[in-house]
């Protein structure tokens, strides 16, 4: 006897009986209908997200603050109404989560400071070089940047500049909400949660491509540099603004750097601990139970590696 789960066929045992998933015990499509289900809503999610930067015309670049409000506005349109693609997607394949909608795409109190905390600590040791070369390249010490950034002057200024709000608020939180929230419960039962887990960012990082005929377009960068730039690694949306922060780290500048040995010292450092730190502090364990978990068993994958 075969079940179709989320690694593909797995034997079972005769004296198991089979268990079918949950959508066609309920007379839904079938696995395959199922996955092309999934991948169609996704698409139609990047698609949506993406078209709705431009359903303003404007000839002025996308860093002008008027294009910004403009896109703030049709962005967060789309994000409030991506969860409706994810009730579609359960009606049509006929699969029951077994928990509410919110807590599928991981609104949910349980394990919230291990969640804030441990991803943006481990993206932070992954940018340790980058954080030593910004450190070394400001003229001020730490005092005076401690008191820049906890100054109320500070975040009365950065709440009023629109390119900061798009790259450290709103982008961080819309993107989170739309290609990794929606799209990771509605792949999971395809691919499995694994699988799911690096297909999210193939579709977050095809949607960002639309930045590179913009900077071509207005001649903000070269082809190289443009394409060196363009998506990074999907991850909460405090790991996300982070990102968006740090930008692309500098290698070619801290190969010329005065103290170019100590900053290749902690880029490797900073890649060599967070290899050695991805494991344990990404285990499951330390958050809480997973929504996602309950998802696949319901669609017929018990055995999921992740949530064994």
């Amino acid at each position: 006897m075969a079940a179709l789960g989320g690694d593909g066929l797995r034997l079972l045992s005769v004296s198991r009986p089979e268990r079918q998933p949950e959508s066609a015990a309920l007379g839904g499509p079938g696995p395959g209908l199922c996955c092309w289900v999934s991948v169609f809503s996704c698409l139609s999610l990047a698609c949506s997200y993406v078209g709705s930067l431009y359903v303003w015309k404007s000839e002025l670049p996308r860093d002008h603050p008027a294009v910004i409000k403009r896109r703030f506005t049709s962005v967060l349109v789309v994000s409030s109404l991506s969860p409706l693609c994810v009730l579609l997607w359960r009606e049509l394949t006929g699969i029951q989560p077994g928990t509410s909608l919110l807590t599928l795409m991981g609104f949910r109190l349980e394990g919230i400071f291990p969640a804030a905390l441990l991803p943006l600590l481990l993206t932070m040791i992954l940018f340790l070089g980058p954080l030593m070369q910004l450190s070394m390249d400001c003229p001020c010490d730490l005092a005076d940047r401690l008191k820049v950034v906890l100054a109320p002057r500070s975040w009365s200024r950065c709440l009023t500049d629109m390119r900061w709000l798009r790259n450290q608020v709103i982008a961080p939180l819309t993107e989170e909400l739309v290609f990794r929230a929606c799209m990771l419960p509605m792949l999971a039962p395809c691919t499995g949660l694994g699988p799911a887990v690096f297909t999210c960012p193939l579709f977050f990082g095809v949607a960002h491509f639309h930045h590179i005929f913009e900077q071509l377009r207005f001649r903000q960068s070269s082809v190289g540099s443009i394409f060196l730039s363009a998506g990074h690694l999907i991850g909460p949306v405090l790991c996300h603004s982070f990102c968006n922060y740090m930008g692309f780290p500098a290698v070619c500048a801290a190969l010329e750097h005065p103290q170019r040995r100590l900053l290749l010292a902690g880029y490797a450092l900073g890649v060599g601990f967070f290899l050695l730190l991805l494991q344990p502090l990404t285990d499951p364990k330390l958050y809480g139970s997973l929504p996602l978990c309950v998802l696949l068993e319901r669609a017929g994958d018990s055995e999921a590696p992740l949530c064994s």
